[in-house]
């Protein structure tokens, strides 16, 4: 089940995708610059110098790009393109998440651990995220569903990551759930998580899995 992502409560801004044409919203595409060596330059946050380069957040069209010079075309100039483009985007996407997860937890933001998770429901300011390991077991899921429903509460949810990922962004083992509370580091996920799920396929939920958290 792919991961179901609230959308983002803060307007952003609309692009064009030198690929396909497409305008979207910034969260759906990734902006690249080129570099002073002349190599394109993945730009997550949109604040390099230079000329954005718009390019969905999607392996067919990253595809694309490369192999119709779409980068030179768009910069008017010859420019070097890193092999696998599409697993190097994803890498950089997977490493800002460990990252905001990592500066979350130590800002005191999350919440890790499904009993941690649960009582996170219930403080006076809820959390806004959910997070989910992408290879976890449905009953933990389902588990939350109806705590959530109980509470009345609609939580944005990311289930891109996997256990190993979330893991080595958080320092220990076997993390399944955990939960961010409202703010910048929350919506960075959410947004960086919407470019993630065009470039990483869907993982079946690990319903043969241990589902206990350390």
């Amino acid at each position: 089940m792919l991961a179901a992502i609230s959308e983002n409560e803060c307007a952003l801004r609309e692009r064009r995708c030198i690929a396909t044409g497409a305008v979207l919203p910034e969260d759906k595409l990734v902006r690249f610059v080129v570099g002073p060596d002349g190599a394109v330059v993945a730009d997550l946050d949109a604040k390099l110098p230079g000329r954005g380069l718009w390019l969905s957040a999607d392996r067919a069209a990253i595809a694309k790009a490369v192999a119709k010079n779409d980068f030179s075309k768009a910069a008017k100039a010859k420019v070097a393109v890193p092999d696998d483009l599409a697993g190097h985007v994803e890498r950089l996407i997977v490493a800002r998440m460990q990252s905001d997860l990592g500066l979350a937890r130590r800002a005191g933001l999350l919440a890790v651990g499904f009993d941690n998770v649960l009582r996170a429901f219930d403080a006076k300011l809820a959390p806004a995220l959910l997070i989910e390991a992408a290879d976890a077991a449905p009953d933990g899921r389902r588990k939350l569903d109806s705590a959530l429903n109980m509470r009345g509460l609609r939580l944005g949810r990311i289930a891109l990551l996997s256990r190993a990922e979330l893991g080595l962004a958080l320092g220990r083992e076997n993390v399944v759930h955990a939960a961010v509370r409202p703010g910048a580091l929350a919506e960075r996920l959410k947004l960086n998580a919407s470019r993630l799920a065009g470039l990483r396929p869907p993982k079946e939920q690990g319903s043969a899995q241990n589902e206990s958290e350390v």
